[in-house]
């Protein structure tokens, strides 16, 4: 279905949904399923992830069945595919991505296909996620599906799927443009969708996070044409504010400082907050001495200009990877009887810092605190960091010998005898040689799926996973080698990669599998991957040429010609130390080594900063089978919540989707899912009634990967 009937269809529903909601004999008593949309992947421009829809109750939710399931049907074989994506809808139709990367339009209350847009049909594919559409409209015939895969932003007809020719270069503009930089090898894409404010589309990225990355430039896009209309650098420029907090001249080499986990809008004053990530290399800031403004960063920017109204710093010189890890909520506070316009974001870190919407002004008190120094050459950790005193942190910051693991004696003697070997203690303990205790672990915390608040009650709903990883240094000249002889490729193989893939290439925590990778790439790109990095894996543009062709041999199982090297732009001088690898801390069982709960859901009124309810949030299947005891487990996507009073969550191991009594945080429904619900949900309502959806695609921590959309509704 395309152009004309989609049209007709849409119409209909807009028609529809109102009479449907008499007939059913809703009429007032629901207050929003005439206008039962969720047109932004936070729910509305200022991200709260909350509904006014009430079809769906405390008191009914149980008898929530399956509408309809819609298999995507390209999931990558052999490979640890994902969907985090949360679907939106307007106007009966719903859109999002698939596994590989394709848009797809599905008739929302039956979930059948409108159409479908594949940007890599003439070939090649991308390796990253991606986490949601934009829908834009003039607000007469005009109506644009804004994606990204790849470099490439893409602007779609929403009525058809096809790319708008008069948008950038025949539908799509290249991400690096504009940029100022030449940064050709360098790992370039956006993850989360932009937002939209008028006529611009406001987008961030996600870079690498080694030397040489590209910097986290902040653009708006003209949604008509594809112009660039502002741009806001992360990374100041001589004359820029914060330009003294690096060493002099560092924009032309500096990367990082991005926003790639999504922004928020307020219509109303025409502000844009953009949370921003970390300066790069991740963990070793010997060479950008300084606070490193606008790294870890809620700025406030003037959404027409891209002008600087505010910000707050959440972490200075960050040497720990604690990026603002999704886009903040707007609510409103009560404040000595008085309304305040907030803005909250949650951190990795487990804070949630909470400011004045307009003035910056923090509505909790903040103390700056001293913090351990770093024991590597060359680093000058930031002495001080931010504590917020209110509300108190949704995730352990630190861990002691009470609390690693005892689910058995072995496990526990097993990993008290490694955390004895370990640098630990408060939290910002700087990474270190020994390797260092990180908890919150790297993915929080708080993460990309982020939170909801309820305008009725002031109450955010934040889950966490609460298990601990470690940051391990080491002296940049372990890289190469020491003889000058060229080593074969397991032996790199060992040196460099089998910290993060395993010593069998089959994956592990944030590292893919490498098994069958002449599947999916050629020498050709295994090399370029090599030289750039992509996403979490640094470049090893420093091993010699011979080498990389090495390893690249051993993973492939294939002869290397010699390849050109790729032309490189300026990248900064080698750090003294390089990071080892993601390692999460798990015990010789494979759980991890602290005791339970290994995951929360929280619920804090803002108002006072105080604890309406907090329980762990699911079972691990390996221990839980027979007892159903929750253990809570890691967990990636977030929760919506509802004028019903229930809170939607799926995220964890266990592949449930769960609905929660927002008031006393007491479960009243779950289902199982096809594979793990890695995503955040939404809910709209077509013709009166009301649905819930997930993305159902697994891939992450061991569980198997799924290609479906999952949809629930009363019978």
């Amino acid at each position: 279905m395309t152009g004309r009937p989609l049209r007709l269809f849409q119409k209909s529903v807009r028609r529809g949904v109102a009479a449907a909601a008499v007939a059913a004999g809703f009429g007032c008593a629901s207050r929003s399923l005439p206008n039962g949309d969720w047109p932004v992947t936070g729910g509305d421009a200022g991200n709260t992830r909350y509904s006014t829809l009430d079809q769906i109750t405390r008191d009914n939710v149980g008898q929530l069945r399956v509408a309809w399931v819609y298999h995507t049907g390209d999931m990558p074989a052999g490979d640890q595919s994902q969907i985090q994506a949360t679907p939106i809808v307007v106007d009966g139709v719903l859109y999002t991505t698939t596994p590989a990367l394709a848009v797809i339009a599905l008739r929302a209350d039956r979930g059948t296909l409108l159409w479908r847009f594949d940007p890599f049909a003439g070939g090649g594919r991308a390796s990253h996620v991606n986490r949601g559409v934009v829908y834009w409209t003039d607000g007469a015939r005009d109506r644009r599906i804004f994606f990204t895969a790849g470099r490439r932003l893409y602007a779609l007809n929403a009525n058809d799927g096809h790319p708008i020719t008069a948008f950038g270069d025949s539908g799509s503009v290249d991400l690096a443009r504009g940029l100022d930089r030449d940064i050709e090898d360098a790992y370039l894409v956006a993850t989360s969708p932009g937002v939209v404010f008028e006529d611009l589309l406001i987008q961030g990225t996600r870079v690498g996070e080694e030397e040489g990355s590209a910097p986290g430039d902040v653009r708006a896009y003209d949604a008509r044409t594809g112009k660039i209309r502002w741009t806001f650098h992360t990374i100041p420029r001589p004359g820029e504010f914060g330009v003294e907090s690096w060493p002099t001249n560092a924009w032309r080499t500096a990367g990082g400082a991005n926003s790639w986990a999504g922004m928020s809008v307020d219509v109303a004053r025409g502000i844009v907050y953009v949370p921003t990530g970390s300066a790069t290399p991740d963990f070793y800031g010997g060479d950008r001495a300084g606070a490193n403004l606008f790294a870890n960063t809620l700025l406030a920017l003037d959404a027409r200009t891209g002008k600087r109204l505010w910000h707050f710093q959440t972490v200075h010189h960050d040497i720990w990877d604690r990026d603002l890890p999704a886009a903040p909520n707007l609510l409103r506070l009560t404040r000595s009887g008085q309304s305040v316009d907030a803005v909250a974001q949650i951190t990795k870190s487990g804070f949630v810092f909470v400011f004045d919407r307009a003035t910056g002004q923090s509505l909790f008190p903040i103390e700056e605190r001293p913090v351990p120094p770093s024991d590597l050459g060359g680093e000058i950790a930031w002495p001080t960091q931010p504590f917020p005193l209110a509300p108190t942190p949704f995730a352990r910051q630190s861990m002691t010998e009470a609390d690693v693991t005892d689910l058995s004696a072995s496990a526990r003697s097993t990993a008290l005898a490694r955390f004895h070997t370990l640098r630990s203690g408060a939290l910002f303990t700087p990474p270190s040689k020994e390797g260092s205790v990180v908890l919150p672990g790297f993915d929080g915390g708080g993460e990309w799926g982020g939170a909801a608040v309820d305008p009725e009650s002031a109450t955010i709903y934040v889950n966490a996973s609460d298990v601990p990883w470690i940051a391990a240094m080491r002296e940049s000249a372990a890289l190469g080698p020491a003889s000058g002889v060229a080593r074969s490729g397991s032996m790199v193989y060992r040196a460099n990669c089998a910290s993060c893939h395993g010593e069998d290439r089959r994956g592990k925590d944030r590292a893919p599998s490498l098994v069958g990778i002449s599947d999916r790439l050629n020498a050709e790109q295994i090399m370029q991957i090599l030289n750039a990095g992509r996403g979490f894996m640094p470049s090893f543009a420093a091993l010699p040429e011979e080498e990389k062709r090495n390893v690249t041999e051993y993973l492939t199982g294939k002869r290397v010609p010699a390849l050109p090297s790729p032309r490189k732009g300026p990248r900064a001088a080698r750090s003294r130390y390089e990071f080892v690898g993601y390692e999460r801390w798990r015990d010789s069982a494979g759980f991890p080594a602290i005791r339970p709960p290994w995951g929360t859901l929280s619920a804090i009124d803002l108002n006072t900063g105080a604890y309406r309810w907090r329980i762990p949030l699911g079972r691990h299947p390996r221990l839980t089978a027979d007892s159903g005891a929750a253990t809570g487990t890691e967990q990636y996507g977030g929760p919506i919540v509802t004028a019903g009073g229930l809170v939607f969550i799926a995220a964890t191991q266990d592949a449930k989707l769960r609905a929660f009594d927002k008031t006393s945080g007491k479960l009243l429904w779950e289902a199982t899912l096809p594979a793990a619900g890695y995503a955040t949900p939404s809910t709209f309502a077509v013709r009166g009634k009301q649905y819930v959806v997930i993305a159902a695609g697994g891939g992450k921590l061991g569980t198997r990967s799924g290609d479906a959309y999952v949809a629930y509704a009363l019978p």
